[in-house]
């Protein structure tokens, strides 16, 4: 199995989505951390863990796509990417909702995720 990957941009901003993400999440988490005036937590808190655990699918996904003999399990796993990539995006929306400091680093992350879309649909048709 190769683990190097053959469309590098796409990779390489999957990387950069990541490590944007881990930065953004620890940001958040400081902010959200905090009980309500209610004593009850924030429900946002929850969307920074998940930001970074789908971010951290992208690569691998990736990788699984490219080294895969048929092209049924290619457009599967791709497709796969691409529920995880909508997921991370809806997850940003949701951040964005929170009463937060940290609400343009979660739109400067939905950007990347925008170009991130735009390498994985041309992606797709060269699987």
């Amino acid at each position: 199995m190769n683990l190097q990957p053959k469309n590098k941009r796409l990779y390489q901003k999957a990387r950069e989505i990541f490590t944007l993400s881990r930065s953004v999440s620890n940001y958040l988490v400081e902010d959200l951390a905090p009980l309500q005036h209610n004593g009850d937590e924030n429900p946002h808190v929850y969307f920074t863990g998940d930001i970074v655990r789908q971010s951290d699918a992208l690569a691998p996904h990736i990788i699984n796509a490219e080294n895969q003999t048929f092209q049924d399990d290619r457009i599967r796993h791709a497709n796969s990417l691409i529920r995880i990539t909508n997921k991370l995006y809806r997850n940003c929306e949701r951040l964005e909702q929170s009463e937060s400091n940290g609400k343009e680093f979660v739109i400067l992350l939905r950007k990347e995720l925008r170009k991130f879309r735009k390498l994985q649909r041309s992606w797709v048709m060269t699987l």
